[in-house]
């Protein structure tokens, strides 16, 4: 369980310096490829799109899982400590996620910024006005805190790159077919099974981010604004810390005609590099706090003499 420490840092560092490779070969973007040939409603007649998506499910999580799990389980400890890092990178996006806002802050037009935000969100840019063309990109941003970061460090942490690795599976999967159109159906079970598996993750980030804003002196709005907007986005864990961001930065996170969440006291241009620290203090205090944890799990059983 030790050996995670370094393996998380290692990874963490390997991200920060390299980034996502822009390749089509990239693990992540072949399981998207592989998802997106089974996970095509037109296929299936509507009464075995709840069983197709079920059953095409497991199979992803078992192809995309079963190389990190078995290279955890028979690797030697000097190859693991070696590789690991690089497979544990594959599983989350850090400084992607970073560079996609930056994109989007930095467009010279309405048409690029809306252009960028689209490989954000699954909403329509092209009718939205600057501001809210900016929400879409720190929306994801604060949401992907959890899903792209926090939630896979959690189940390496938790199971090892296996755990890592079947969550990148299930959130991509989520990613693709999670919403509530002609995807419904094939789509419903890697739906839930996101939300479970993102719920404690959701949670753990959501109070590193109350750690955050009460060291920054914004407890009391970052608060204010979960407790009473949290339940406007859907679905029981992205609005965690797109509420929490909201309030703490003083911003207005919008999705017109769905959502509204915060209140506009600064413009998210002005507020954008805050909102890129703070996802980093979370990211740096996630990783200090579990590996206090780790090192204390560790020399537990000395201990108490087991």
């Amino acid at each position: 369980m030790i050996t995670q420490i370094p393996v998380l840092f290692c990874a963490l560092i390997l991200d920060r310096i390299c980034g996502d490779p822009k390749t089509s070969l990239h693990p992540v973007a072949l399981i998207g490829r592989f998802i997106g040939w089974w996970g095509r409603p037109e296929l299936y007649p509507p009464a075995f799109q709840r069983s197709v998506g079920i059953l095409g499910w497991f199979i992803t999580v078992f192809i995309f899982t079963i190389t990190f799990a078995l290279f955890q389980v028979l690797a030697p400890w000097y190859l693991y400590l070696l590789c690991a890092p690089f497979l544990l990178k594959i599983c989350f996006a850090w400084r992607a996620l970073e560079e996609h806002a930056a994109d989007v802050m930095h467009a010279l037009s309405g048409e690029e910024r809306a252009q960028k935000a689209s490989l954000l969100v699954s909403r329509d840019t092209s009718a939205l006005n600057e501001e809210q063309t900016l929400s879409a990109a720190f929306e994801s941003v604060a949401e992907n805190l959890n899903d792209s970061i926090i939630a896979p460090l959690f189940w390496f942490l938790l199971l090892g790159l296996a755990g890592a690795a079947m969550y990148r599976a299930v959130n991509t999967m989520d990613a693709m077919l999670g919403y509530t159109d002609e995807r419904r159906n094939l789509g419903w079970f890697a739906a839930r099974m996101d939300d479970i598996l993102s719920f404690i993750p959701a949670r753990i980030c959501g109070f590193l981010l109350l750690i955050i804003y009460t060291l920054k002196g914004r407890l009391k709005p970052a608060w204010h604004t979960f407790i009473h907007d949290r339940k406007k986005r859907p679905g029981f864990n992205g609005g965690i810390s797109i509420s929490l961001v909201a309030g703490g930065e003083g911003v207005l996170f919008e999705k017109p005609g769905v959502y509204r969440i915060g209140e506009r006291k600064t413009d998210l241009r002005q507020a954008g590099p805050s909102i890129i620290k703070t996802v980093r203090l979370t990211i740096l205090l996630f990783c200090l706090f579990t590996c206090i944890a780790l090192v204390l799990l560790a020399g537990a059983p000395k201990m108490y003499g087991i």
